[in-house]
């Protein structure tokens, strides 16, 4: 039997609309999924930090604020600076499609815009972390 997935929820920034980073979380826990939930105005450092305490294989970002230009980047920067380059980043948020394709090129799996399926991103989860997890 494999371990569940572990999953890292974070609002990076000043942001203070937490509703959907909370809606998510409980899908992902629905899944099967492990979810933390970090809450509110995390810093990329404290988010990285978390994702190393609590050894996730995944950590999800929910950016409405329209920092995920300079937040994300700098999430993926700490990442490899602390070698954690296999961690599975992805966003989610009111992002421009271009804005959108410059994050999956710095590395981020995937960017999921207002509307997206909650399945879906369960199932991108598992497709990124390759299939092989369980359901709690």
């Amino acid at each position: 039997m494999n371990t569940p997935i572990r999953v890292l929820v974070a609002k990076p920034g000043l942001d203070g609309h937490d509703r959907g980073a909370k809606v998510i979380a409980r899908a992902l826990r629905d899944a099967g999924m492990e979810v933390i939930y970090t809450g509110l105005r995390q810093t990329p450092e404290m988010i990285v930090n978390a994702a190393l305490q609590e050894d996730v294989r995944v950590i999800g970002l929910s950016i409405l604020s329209g920092a995920h230009n300079v937040i994300v980047p700098k999430v993926m920067e700490l990442l490899r600076g602390k070698g954690m380059s296999d961690v599975i980043v992805i966003v989610g948020g009111i992002i421009p499609d271009e804005d959108a394709r410059n994050l999956v090129q710095q590395g981020v799996t995937q960017v999921f815009q207002p509307g997206a399926s909650l399945d879906g991103i369960a199932k991108c989860i598992r497709e990124a972390c390759g299939g092989q997890h369980d359901a709690i």
